[in-house]
């Protein structure tokens, strides 16, 4: 034989040795680590959700939302977009969650001289009275929902104790400053009367 036929030989052996069959997949380990997972997010799921109802507890001492008067007057305003919830006034990251404020959802808005109707679908309307209104201005957030600077309409109102900052994003951004506009003639209206 020669040199070259030997080491052919050679490595023809040594690759049939280093062949080796795949390693088994161990299904029991895997399966365990699944059923693990899976436990771990339910229980974060589970402790997200009591902390949503702790919260709601916490602020169960504010009153019951007002509802819209039976004539409310003719709309001054109208507009539909989204609501991001609601905030204590000044803390943008502080939701209020009792009666539903902390709800994002569809809005449809309507400013009359009566005040600010709210009807959400698929969660709780409200109305704010003219009277509770206390400021109206363009934001970039609110309650974990961060936008552009003015990309956010913010309405300040007081219920019971509490101010409280509302955040609607309309469908068409430009409306935005119209609203602001109406609310605060509104509110400088107001105090100018109640001053008389």
């Amino acid at each position: 034989m020669t040199p070259a036929t030997l080491l052919a030989n050679g490595l023809a052996t040594g690759l049939a040795a280093e062949k080796k069959s795949a390693e088994v997949t161990d299904w029991a380990a895997r399966i365990g680590w699944l059923v693990g997972l899976a436990l771990f997010v339910a229980l974060v799921y589970w402790l997200m959700r009591e902390g949503w109802k702790w919260r709601g507890t916490l602020q169960g001492d504010l009153p019951e939302l007002p509802t819209a008067p039976d004539d409310p007057g003719p709309a001054r305003l109208g507009m539909s977009g989204r609501c991001h919830g609601s905030t204590t006034a000044g803390q943008w990251l502080d939701r209020i969650v009792a009666h539903g404020l902390g709800t994002r959802s569809r809005v449809e808005l309507t400013l009359t001289d009566a005040g600010l109707d709210v009807v959400r679908p698929g969660a709780t309307d409200f109305f704010i009275p003219r009277e509770a209104l206390r400021e109206a201005v363009l934001g970039k957030g609110i309650a974990g929902k961060v936008l552009t600077e003015g990309g956010l309409l913010v309405v300040t109102w007081a219920h019971g104790e509490r101010l409280i900052d509302s955040g609607f994003r309309s469908d068409h951004a430009a409306e935005h400053t119209d609203w602001v506009d109406a609310i605060n003639s509104m509110i400088n209206k107001t105090e100018t009367e109640g001053a008389r």
